[in-house]
């Protein structure tokens, strides 16, 4: 009996522990989907809201890359106007939660139109090692990705 006894106040403890996880990856799930929505928005003033400042990222082929790197990039992006860039919801395989940090593995989807070679899809599996901010929000701190 004090075995079972001993079980069970062990899982009550954990409980508070996996809501606490389950609330914090429904606000990454959220951060990513709203990201999303302000880029294919063209949301210029919001494209670097999901990543710390203090951003590094390793994408294949390509030197190591920091914060300056891609919100330059995302902003010239979404103010050409030869082409267009949208980028799908992501398929997101997974959210692990431990304390301050958490690890997504997921796949992101862009579509390029109106260059010469006409639409462009890249699908781009990777990992983002989000940190929770002192408001309690999730900002990427580092990720890798690769292209398929």
């Amino acid at each position: 009996m004090p075995i079972a006894l001993a079980g069970a106040l062990v899982a009550a403890s954990l409980q508070p522990v996996y809501a606490a996880a389950s609330e914090d990856q429904a606000k990454i799930r959220a951060a990513l989907n709203d990201w999303t929505a302000d880029f294919n928005a063209h949301r210029a003033d919001k494209v670097c809201d999901l990543f710390e400042p203090g951003l590094i990222y390793d994408f294949q082929g390509l030197p190591e890359q920091r914060y300056g790197d891609i919100c330059s990039r995302l902003k010239r992006a979404l103010t050409d106007e030869t082409r267009s860039w949208t980028y799908a919801q992501p398929d997101i395989k997974e959210i692990l939660v431990f304390g301050h940090i958490a690890m997504v593995r997921l796949t992101w989807t862009s579509t390029v139109t109106g260059g010469p070679e006409g639409a462009v899809k890249s699908v781009e599996p990777g990992m983002d090692i989000f940190r929770r901010q002192p408001d309690g929000s999730w900002k990427i701190m580092r990720y890798m990705a690769f292209s398929q």
